[in-house]
């Protein structure tokens, strides 16, 4: 178990001489191939003890232990020979398995997770040594496996500084709150429609681990979870991980969930429980729109996700789902029409205000739990802002968000009192009425912005756009209100024309700061060196700083001469 401990860091350091591997996104993509093989024949020899009529999928001359396993005696295959089999014979072969709609989960999977993968390695010799280490993990001992678990999270922690792929991993400490506070039970069906690595799914499996009693209790507890996720590479993520957590079944499925009509469906297409972090920032296809009704087709995947859940919630249902603050404001005529559906027909009972940075570095817009179930309109909705812990400024890959700082949130859930500090609302509830009256403008009990946030261009600009919107949106209304009035009536009113001038006022102001923000966000990315590629192995400058301090230190107590040590430092320092 000692050789768990630098997995990674030995896999990397082989990669980074290889010229086919070109950042962390590959290298995790290379390595996430290579394990899936290796879990899933540790599970085929499972399946094979249990069920001597167990026939694999795979040809035999391309399961894992037939061309992996290196005896140590010269004979595995390597090289020019192993690039030739990997690229022109197994890649092949898994690709084009033939499956039908009678094909076991456990066998599908196995096409599925190759459909769109590849191997980047072009050295034969470096690929034998990355497969040599993997296949040195022996995933069927109990212990071993068990701490192999951890070092898959590890990797998928990665995932959140390796570029855009950031995007398909939620901090474990979100997920673990989440899915406690939605309180599984037994027998109850969870889904995640956008799943990424699977992260709610094992989250839930987590929390609902301890009520397993009976036979039929772990049967259950196997078939309790679905997840579809449209991108190939944490699709196969997250059907290893579930692997690694011993659902032989992973009832997870490479699509799209907006494809689909929201009118369509059933039941049966219907889930207990829905835990989701839909993917937001990014715009469908116009078509998409397609499935869903008129007042509902937003161009925002966070809007048109929640419009999936909501149709997908069973009768009595519970869900938490995380959305970012444009949600909560805005009030163009999707967002509207989606918030006046889920307080009609839903019961929105809390939203949690989580701090900024949370899922820093692959992005630093804020965002929020909203907890709902499926029992009936919305009476009251209770609001709590989930402040930074005291001692952090911000999240980041070294300082994570951890599952204590939900401690303050968890011990007031179930003792509510209505909370201000220094004369902002931290906790607060509303009646379903007061929301209405706000033209379902959500955003309360935000944060107090005591000192400016300066952030990213690309974060800046989406914001920018998103709060345009919904100024726009509340434009066109109120002046449809003003026209209504002169329509029907000769009575002068003018609180249509003030809201509308304070409207204007509002879209003025935005129009004229966001140049200044936007100079500021892109002359501090300049300052961070961020306009350039970046080496993820760069240590960051505060820590070279340090370093080179001590090493000054050292130096003067050795007694060399202060040019001898300019030129040492120099030397050493310079690119």
């Amino acid at each position: 178990m000692s050789s768990l401990s630098n997995f990674v860091k030995r896999l990397r350091d082989i990669m980074r001489n290889d010229a086919g591997i070109n950042g962390d996104a590959q290298r995790i993509e290379q390595i996430a191939w290579l394990l899936f093989l290796k879990v899933y024949d540790t599970k085929e020899e499972d399946w094979e003890f249990d069920d001597d009529d167990y026939k694999s999928i795979i040809p035999e001359e391309c399961r894992w232990r037939n061309w992996a396993a290196d005896d140590g005696k010269g004979r595995a295959v390597t090289g020019d020979d192993l690039l030739d089999f990997v690229n022109n014979k197994l890649f092949p072969t898994l690709k084009s398995i033939e499956v039908s709609n009678t094909t076991p989960v456990n066998k599908a999977i196995v096409k599925t997770t190759f459909e769109d993968t590849n191997n980047y390695m072009k050295d034969g010799v470096l690929l034998r040594q990355v497969v040599n280490v993997i296949n040195e993990l022996k995933l069927d001992d109990y212990q071993e496996a068990h701490a192999f678990g951890e070092i898959y999270e590890s990797i998928l922690r990665e995932l959140q500084s390796a570029g855009s792929a950031g995007e398909f991993y939620t901090p474990r400490a979100v997920t673990d709150f989440m899915a406690q506070t939605i309180n599984p039970k037994i027998g109850e069906k969870m889904a995640d429609f956008a799943c990424g690595t699977g992260g709610f799914i094992i989250s839930w499996l987590k929390a609902l681990e301890s009520q397993k009693k009976t036979i039929e209790d772990r049967e259950a507890f196997d078939t309790s979870v679905y997840g579809i996720e449209k991108k190939q590479f944490p699709y196969m993520l997250c059907v290893t991980n579930l692997l690694l957590h011993n659902i032989d079944t992973p009832r997870i499925y490479h699509d799209n969930s907006l494809l689909h009509d929201v009118l369509d469906y059933t039941e049966d297409d219907k889930f207990d429980v829905i835990l989701m972090n839909p993917p937001y920032g990014g715009n469908e296809k116009n078509e998409v729109k397609n499935h869903f009704p008129a007042d509902l087709a937003s161009s925002e995947t966070a809007d048109l996700f929640m419009s999936v859940i909501m149709f997908r919630l069973k009768q009595n249902g519970r869900a938490a789902v995380i959305l970012p603050d444009g949600f909560l404001f805005g009030t163009d005529n999707a967002k509207l029409a989606i918030k006046k559906k889920l307080l009609s027909e839903f019961n929105l009972h809390t939203v949690i205000r989580m701090p900024h940075s949370v899922f820093a570095p692959y992005t630093s817009i804020t965002t929020n739990i909203l907890f709902f179930d499926n029992t009936g309109s919305t009476k009251e909705t209770w609001f709590y802002r989930l402040d930074m812990p005291e001692g952090y400024k911000n999240f980041s890959k070294t300082k994570p968000m951890k599952p204590e700082h939900f401690a303050p949130v968890t011990e007031w859930w179930n003792n509510r009192t209505e909370i201000q500090v220094d004369g902002f609302d931290k906790a607060k509830r509303y009646t379903a009425e007061e929301l209405a009256d706000r033209n379902y403008n959500i955003d309360l009990c935000g944060f107090p912005h005591e000192e400016e946030e300066i952030l990213p261009p690309k974060e800046l600009i989406q914001q920018y756009q998103e709060k345009r919107a919904s100024l726009n949106a509340d434009i066109d209304r109120i002046l449809k209100q003003i026209t209504d009035i002169l329509d029907i009536s000769d009575t002068e009113d003018l609180s249509s024309v003030i809201k509308y001038e304070q409207a204007e006022t509002q879209l003025a102001k935005l129009n004229t700061d966001f140049p200044k923000a936007l100079k500021k966000s892109i002359l501090q990315e300049a300052i961070q060196g961020r306009l350039v590629p970046q080496n993820p192995d760069d240590e960051p400058a505060s820590v070279l700083l340090e370093r080179i301090k001590a090493e000054k230190q050292e130096l003067i107590r050795q007694g060399v001469t202060l040019h001898s040590k300019y030129k040492i430092l120099q030397t050493k320092y310079k690119k």
